[in-house]
């Protein structure tokens, strides 16, 4: 279901000759579980990206699209911000910088549930520079452990080029504050023409789409490291039966044979678990039935391969 603002129709309504039109890439940038997915799917009105308790599970920069009579804002929802010497980690945050750059808005999300330690700061001095184009969402205020005044008190003292005013308090979660937000960016976003058709919430390719839901649902259902060192590689689509189905053949990448057992689970539960649930998820995205062939593989070590990380991180 398309999300719907509280004074601004979802529905884009045809321009005047001299009606303004707004369009802005509106990077979203946070701490590790700060909310981004959350916030990204509850805007579209679809589930865009990710939401997982598993922090640094964004790896791409997933972009969402939210249109409305205003005009066109596409959110970019770049990995979790955090110090990290590993190679994938690395590649994550130049990701997020690169993104901060080249877009037109930033909305920066703060966990109101968590004190803002070291890795808050190195957000904020990243965040410094564009302060003029960002806008601040409390993330959590719903859950009894925020404390927005105290987050409030940090953007003071590490944010004065952010005025009040594009301070928000918000639950993602519960769809609070969201519509406050979103017309906080318009007032930013330049005039300019649409970058994609108003039906688009998102641009990502069908085989991306398909191997995040499998990640996603593989990642709510495995403890400890394991989440963190699998990928998923779709090797194979074919649509049949008319256009009415979709083969897809899929492996989940593991890096060491001790955890493909795990992935697998005893007498394959976990892995049938994981097809099944992810196919249920794509029935609701894909207006075509999804045929998934899922199966578990080893690919030793492989967040240190420059070439894996390469075709993961540039979807």
């Amino acid at each position: 279901m398309k999300k719907n603002l509280d004074t601004v129709s979802q529905e884009p309504c045809p321009l005047q000759p001299n009606e303004e039109h707004k369009t802005a890439v509106v990077a979203i940038i946070g701490r590790p579980s700060s909310g981004k997915s959350t916030f990204l799917n509850t805007a579209c009105g679809a589930a865009v990206s990710i939401v997982s308790p598993v922090p640094q599970t964004t790896r791409n920069a997933i972009r969402g699209i939210v249109n409305t009579s205003l005009g066109q804002l596409v959110f970019i929802d770049t990995p979790g911000y955090h110090e990290s010497e590993k190679k994938l980690n690395l590649k994550l945050k130049n990701t997020t910088e690169e993104q901060l750059k080249e877009a037109e808005c930033i909305l920066y999300i703060i966990d109101a549930t968590r004190p803002c330690g070291s890795e808050e700061h190195l957000t904020s001095e990243l965040v410094r520079p564009h302060a003029q184009k960002t806008v601040v969402a409390v993330n959590k205020t719903d859950d009894p452990k925020a404390r927005p005044a105290v987050i409030r008190a940090f953007l003071s003292e590490n944010l004065p080029q952010i005025p009040a005013s594009k301070i928000f308090e918000i639950s993602a979660k519960k769809d609070t504050g969201i519509d406050d937000v979103l017309k906080s960016l318009y007032s930013l976003a330049p005039n300019a023409p649409a970058l994609y058709p108003k039906e688009f919430y998102t641009d990502q390719e069908v085989g991306f789409r398909i191997s995040e839901v499998i990640r996603g649902e593989a990642i709510n259902r495995l403890e400890e490291e394991i989440p963190h060192s699998i990928y998923v590689n779709i090797a194979d689509m074919e649509m049949r039966k008319e256009g009415r189905e979709l083969w897809v053949r899929a492996f989940l990448c593991v890096e060491r044979e001790s955890q493909k057992g795990i992935v697998i689970g005893k007498g394959a539960s976990m892995i049938k678990t994981i097809r099944i649930e992810s196919i249920k998820a794509l029935r609701k995205i894909f207006d075509y039935r999804i045929d998934l062939d899922l199966q578990v593989k080893v690919d030793k070590n492989w967040r240190q391969k420059d070439m894996v990380l390469t075709k993961l991180l540039d979807k």
